[in-house]
């Protein structure tokens, strides 16, 4: 019915796992950016410490990240 009625259709039937996985994970760092209140409302109105706010706020949420041990990985 989609390939039937063209640009109409909605969704695209194809579907490519890359992009898909790509956007995940995109989706999921702005979900996580959004934990950060000042981040989700935007307190901040000018656009340099509002950028400021998301470095510090990724800094933060890349530092909570638990460390992995390589070694055990390759082994």
């Amino acid at each position: 019915h989609r390939r039937r009625r063209g640009r109409l259709g909605g969704r695209p039937p194809a579907f490519d796992k890359e992009v898909y996985r790509d956007r995940n994970v995109v989706e999921r760092c702005f979900a996580r950016l959004k934990q950060f209140r000042a981040i989700a409302t935007r307190f901040d109105k000018l656009a340099d410490r509002y950028r400021a706010g998301v470095a510090l706020a990724s800094l933060i949420l890349w530092l909570r990240e638990p460390v992995r041990d390589h070694l055990s990985d390759t082994a």
